[in-house]
């Protein structure tokens, strides 16, 4: 068996090393000329986590990123709406990690072309159509330097080019952009002391306005200061209800991954948070350069599958960035791939497989990530004592923020009894 693989992100390595393993080969496809450690910071949940273990990359993810010891949420004051540890400080028989994308990649990256081989990826092909045959399919790309056209021919095609797939394009022709909600996201990342153990994040504001706090890396040669993650999300103009037109024009796609203005953030920072662990200002203006993003998604499909090609990760099921589940999602895609292509008995079997295991809980966690995911409790708490409280207690019981921030976990697959159960 030959599988393409569209996209050489987080998803796409991740697929390539799991159907390496599987002992099917494949071929990733990567639109960029040459794969770079860009981004900032994001958090790998467990349930991830393990899966990526058992692709033998613990090692090496300890050596980029952060092992995640306690998760804060406050309101925007910084007053603590709950607090829970995470990882095996929590019980769990694998960390949560708090990582730089671009370390993330450079992990799988390396890994890929040392287990399948410098040829298995090549870079500078975008993925421009597809051609279903008897016996499996055709892709063809776009080479970048030259603008010629090269087709390749394999069992599967996966579609794993992120939020603005081609593929998706391809069979949902008329579906549109990603839908837009009237909210901005801007994050970047500075060396900044070391806050409690350096292994905490912080969460703080609801869906409306919220403050983003954790460490991503740690240099043995700097004990007092941690490579800090911050992210800001705020809501700047009236977006789009689920499924409906958008009432604000969305962003253009190369304003996408864009250099953020300090002059369009700092009044919405200034004016809004008012915490004592941090001077957000201070760690934006240290940071240098940042980014922004508009905050996207896309409704569930009915179906990811078509013949001999599939959706995965950002491709099938672009979420907003709450609870940690972006990448985290991909990589279970990815394992689930695999797991029903080695088991077949034929490819289209195996595809459909794969998107009865994983396409349901996808679409649930889209739907639930828009209402706030486990962030939830904070919106509860802000609309309940918008100025904040002197007992959370008598404003959300303890019972009633569980349910939300356990309930969450327990749907998108990372509870406890859930991880150590997985084999």
């Amino acid at each position: 068996m030959q599988v393409l693989i569209a996209g050489g992100g987080i998803g796409g390595l991740a697929t390539a090393l799991s159907l390496h393993q599987a002992g099917i080969g494949c071929t990733v496809f990567e639109q960029v000329r040459e794969p770079r450690e860009l981004g900032v910071g994001i958090n790998t949940l467990p349930h991830a986590i393990k899966e990526l273990a058992a692709l033998g990359l613990l090692e090496a993810l300890d050596r980029a990123g952060i092992r995640t010891r306690e998760l804060i949420y406050a309101n925007r004051f910084g007053q603590t709406v709950w607090r829970e540890l995470r990882g095996t400080d929590a019980g769990l028989d694998t960390p949560q990690f708090s990582i730089h994308r671009g370390k993330l990649l450079g992990v799988l990256l390396a890994a890929v072309r040392e287990r399948l081989g410098p040829d298995a990826i090549r870079t500078g092909h975008r993925l421009v159509a597809a051609t279903e045959r008897p016996d499996g399919i055709a892709a063809t790309f776009e080479q970048r330097d030259t603008g010629t056209t090269v087709e390749a021919t394999g069992d599967a095609l996966i579609g794993a080019d992120g939020i603005h797939s081609t593929l998706r394009a391809l069979l949902y022709p008329n579906e549109g952009p990603p839908v837009w909600n009237g909210t901005m996201l801007w994050r970047g990342a500075a060396d900044w002391p070391t806050w409690i153990d350096g292994r905490t994040m912080i969460i703080a504001g609801g869906m409306g306005a919220k403050f983003v706090y954790y460490p991503i890396h740690a240099d043995p040669a700097q004990p007092d200061k941690r490579l800090t993650n911050w992210a800001v999300m705020a809501r700047v103009a009236e977006g789009a209800t689920p499924g409906s037109s958008p009432g604000a024009s969305p962003p253009r796609r190369e304003d996408w991954n864009r250099p953020g203005v300090l002059a369009d953030l700092e009044p919405l920072v200034r004016d809004r948070f008012r915490l004592d662990f941090v001077d957000p200002l201070a760690l934006i203006r240290a940071s240098g350069e940042f980014y922004e993003y508009p905050l996207c998604d896309r409704d569930p499909l009915p179906r990811w599958s078509f013949g001999h090609a599939t959706l995965l990760g950002d491709a099938a099921h672009p979420m907003y960035p709450v609870g940690s589940n972006g990448a985290s999602q991909a990589v279970l895609d990815a394992r689930a791939l695999a797991r029903h292509l080695a088991a077949g008995p034929d490819v289209q079997t195996a595809l459909a497989a794969y998107e009865a295991e994983r396409r349901p809980m996808t679409a649930e966690i889209v739907l639930n990530n828009r209402k706030g995911g486990p962030e939830r409790v904070i919106d509860v708490l802000e609309a309940r004592a918008p100025e904040g409280f002197t007992d959370v207690e008598h404003v959300a019981s303890h019972a009633e923020r569980e349910a939300i921030v356990r309930g969450y976990a327990t749907m998108a697959g990372f509870a406890k009894e859930q991880i150590n159960a997985r084999r």
